[in-house]
């Protein structure tokens, strides 16, 4: 298995291990491997680079609370 080295700065640190506490991953890896894995899913599901796609989150009545835009 390939291995990386990348140097974050003290705020990316903390906030990946707030991640691991809020979720299930286990480790600082786990948490960007889940994130890759997510933005991969994200693009595959729109993969037109030159149009608009974007993900609603919604609450438990539907409502749409959030819209995020696809980079």
């Amino acid at each position: 298995m390939p291995r990386y080295t990348i140097d974050f700065d003290d705020k990316f640190d903390k906030l990946l291990e707030e991640l691991i506490k809020s979720t299930g991953a286990t480790t600082k890896a786990d948490v960007i491997r889940r994130a890759v894995a997510s933005y991969k899913f994200l693009k595959s599901e729109a993969p037109e680079a030159d149009s608009e796609h974007k993900v609603s989150i919604t609450n438990k009545e539907g409502k749409i609370v959030k819209d995020i835009v696809l980079p």
